[in-house]
């Protein structure tokens, strides 16, 4: 019985850890609806804005891994609150996938506004899309 909760636990912790990297402050991950499968080799840049010279700085460009997902954007700081926008490139994706889009790439503008995670992901079809802030 103690190996069993044992074994529970460090699954637990293990699909915690992939999902949310405390070392980060961001992740995102993208999902094709119109396959019901994660979105892979998909390009995202970060930016952030500067409300000073008002313009949009680049942070960094990552791609989604096999699962879709981009877990470690934005290192943790206490000095990352801010305005922020994930570009999501999808016209390459929807080439390689042999399909027609309306969205060459989609902008998702968003605030971070504490020391928390933040992890914005989007469900995507090649004529829509939607976004929330999940966990």
């Amino acid at each position: 019985m103690k190996s069993i909760f044992i074994t529970f636990l460090l699954t637990f912790y293990s699909i915690n850890a992939i999902a949310q990297n405390i070392d980060f402050q961001l992740s995102t991950h993208i999902l094709d609806i119109s396959k019901g499968l994660p979105a892979p080799d998909v390009k995202i840049r970060l930016e952030k804005y500067d409300l000073q010279s008002k313009v949009w700085i680049y942070l960094d460009e990552k791609t989604t891994d096999n699962n879709g997902r981009i877990p470690n954007f934005l290192p943790s700081s206490p000095t990352n609150n801010g305005i922020y926008k994930l570009i999501y490139l999808t016209s390459d994706y929807f080439k390689k996938n042999k399909m027609e889009s309306f969205y060459p790439f989609i902008e998702v503008v968003f605030e971070i506004k504490d020391r928390n995670h933040y992890h914005v992901p989007i469900t995507l079809s090649p004529y829509g899309y939607s976004t929330y802030r999940g966990s």
